[in-house]
């Protein structure tokens, strides 16, 4: 997807900027040229030369810099790339695109450029939320600049909340799904994920510890690879994939029906953690602890999704792929529910507590086919969803 395209890389001013060392090198492992710009404030959290050496090529600063207008005009670096990046951007950064603001080389590039814009927002949480922001935001949203990010959790200030920049493989997803093309262009794919909120009462419900960021990784690997794709997501804390169609859920049911309302579809990843039994009867009003008796609570099995596709007569996608989180004989209960659920593969996983797979950011596992099993060494969730979607585009690509 990246393979001989032409990166604008901005780096902008935030400790953030230290992630954009390794984007060069990620951009770099995909065939890409990297062309960076430090903004003044970048150069103090990053250094030009730790920023030319791993992309290869001078890294420009200056806008007023003799020389570099020689070699190459700054409107004409601005429109030689076939995407510009920026991140981290920051809140000034952002201000000054949604407000054509030109006074340095990065200002200037952006405004100057008819070339694609993808940015990842880093910033303190307030910064974020502030309102001045939010209308940036919705401008350069409307302006047609893509986003990627920003996640939720600490940050180098002591705060916690949006802000974080985006990792570096998720905004080469996002540059590889902007660019567009690839092995699934023109496929439709569906991908469930994160737990499901079954209610027992107003205040109270049925869940599970996913955090949804293997579920998301997959999204995000397939729209890299130019698939059009359907997210069902349950209430999950991990971050929604950039260029997927987002469907919120809470319950199983919902997830079964925004399911089959986004049929048909060429495949479908079936990465949710859904409540296997909901409350029979929720109750209207919050259950009261009187001290006495304990509540009865009678339960009630859920619809099985992944069974309920697979089971299709009619609009049944090529490829169905469920997942199976164990914790004990993990081999044999995923082949077993393979063969009962009547999907085409399993991916299987130990969540075991002592793995720290689930909720973590790695993942182990194994992928059961008609044909056998095949053992996933332990990597990055990002990783396993990166291979998952290169299988899928190899099956589907063999269905043709």
């Amino acid at each position: 997807m990246l393979a001989g395209r032409s990166i604008l890389l901005i780096i902008g001013g935030g400790i953030a900027a230290y992630k954009a060392l390794d984007l060069i090198r990620r951009i770099g492992e995909r065939g890409a040229r990297v062309t960076p710009v430090l903004t003044r404030a970048g150069a103090e959290f990053v250094t030009p030369l730790s920023v030319s050496a791993l992309a290869g090529r001078k890294a420009y600063q200056d806008l007023f810099d003799l020389t570099d207008e020689a070699e190459m005009g700054h409107i004409e670096l601005s429109r030689s790339a076939d995407l510009i990046v920026v991140a981290p951007a920051t809140a000034d950064l952002m201000a000054k695109m949604a407000n054509g603001i030109a006074n340095d080389l990065a200002s200037t590039l952006l405004l100057a450029t008819d070339t694609p814009v993808l940015i990842a927002p880093a910033m303190n949480v307030r910064m974020w939320t502030h309102a001045a922001t939010q209308r940036n935001i919705a401008t350069l949203k409307g302006d047609g600049i893509g986003f990627v990010g920003p996640n939720e959790g600490d940050m180098a200030c002591g705060e916690f909340g949006p802000g974080r920049m985006a990792e570096p493989l998720e905004i080469v997803a996002a540059m590889e799904a902007a660019l567009a093309g690839g092995p699934l262009a023109g496929r439709h794919v569906i991908v469930t994920s994160g737990p499901t909120h079954e209610p027992i009462d107003p205040v109270r419900y049925l869940a599970n510890r996913s955090s949804g960021a293997q579920g998301s990784a997959i999204a995000a690997a397939l729209v890299a690879l130019g698939a059009e794709v359907t997210f069902v997501t349950g209430p999950a804390s991990a971050p929604e994939p950039a260029g997927a169609r987002i469907v919120r859920v809470e319950t199983a049911r919902q997830m079964l029906a925004a399911v089959e309302a986004a049929l048909p579809a060429d495949a479908a990843v079936f990465a949710a953690a859904v409540a296997d039994w909901r409350v029979k009867s929720r109750s209207d009003q919050k259950i009261k602890k009187d001290g006495a008796t304990l509540p009865r609570l009678e339960f009630t099995e859920n619809p099985d999704i992944l069974a309920t596709i697979a089971a299709r007569k009619a609009g049944r996608p090529a490829l169905v792929i469920g997942f199976a989180a164990e914790t004990e004989n993990v081999l044999a209960n995923a082949t077993a529910k393979r063969a009962r659920k009547g999907c085409d593969w399993i991916v299987a996983n130990d969540v075991s507590p002592a793995t720290g797979i689930m909720g973590g950011a790695e993942n182990a596992v194994t992928l059961i086919t008609a044909e056998g099993a095949e053992d996933w060494p332990r990597m990055r969730k990002s990783e396993v969803a990166a291979k998952l979607a290169d299988r899928i585009a190899a099956a589907l690509g063999q269905e043709i």
